[in-house]
């Protein structure tokens, strides 16, 4: 069983400065995504697939101000108070998520390894093409691990949203994990993966755009990304 990468998270104090982000940072806008009901946040996304990682995107997501707040902490630490001071200069890359057809034998691989990759979680959004559905492992704190790269993983249900998006002439060329240790990569024999023993940053990503060849480096509170 193999993972491969989903999609790139970019956090956003607002979507419109989400996108500004991106066309000045990509060259390109994003499509439109949609809300999350069970997180509060709501999102806009670009294709970014490329022949080593099929189906990738990126989502620009932020919190939406006008949904009550979740019951539970928001995915991808978006609650930490750190974290939307950052983004509130700039968008920040925050996290990458890996796609798996067995999201629960992977999760109770990474435990037997001694990680806490959280449970997984039933989500849903509607989308004029139907409703999305999938399974995503979080933690109840919604935190992504600090101490290195550990991805978050998805299980799609049915149609996969990059079916539906637009293409576009970004493409993403590498990801790298930082801190990632050789077990953990062994068992997520994740496609087009690099990583390495440094633990910043957390990730690393590389990207083909309209306005050049594009780095991007995952903020974290212990090493903030400029």
């Amino acid at each position: 069983m193999q993972t491969t990468t989903d999609h790139l998270v970019v956090v956003a104090h607002t979507l419109a400065q989400g996108v500004e982000w991106c066309e000045a940072t990509l060259g390109c806008t994003p499509g439109p995504g949609g809300r999350h009901a069970l997180m509060g946040t709501h999102n806009r996304l670009l294709a970014i697939g490329s022949a080593e990682h099929p189906n990738a995107y990126l989502e620009v997501i932020a919190i939406d101000p006008d949904a009550p707040p979740p019951t539970r902490a928001r995915w991808f630490g978006m609650d930490d108070a750190r974290l939307q001071a950052a983004v509130r200069d700039a968008p920040q890359l925050v996290h990458v998520v890996a796609r798996t057809s067995n999201a629960e034998m992977l999760r109770w691989g990474l435990v037997n390894l001694g990680q806490d990759p959280g449970v997984p979680v039933a989500a849903e959004r509607h989308t004029p093409q139907g409703l999305l559905r999938w399974r995503i492992v979080l933690r109840d704190d919604g935190r992504v691990d600090a101490a290195f790269a550990l991805p978050t993983l998805i299980e799609w249900s049915g149609r996969h949203p990059a079916e539906s998006m637009a293409a576009s002439p970004v493409q993403l060329r590498t990801v790298r994990a930082g801190g990632m240790p050789d077990r953990v990569a062994t068992l997520l024999r994740w496609r087009g993966l690099q990583h390495g023993a440094a633990p910043t940053p957390r990730w690393q990503v590389a990207l083909q755009a309209p306005t050049g060849d594009v780095t991007l480096s995952s903020w974290s509170p212990d090493h903030p990304q400029p």
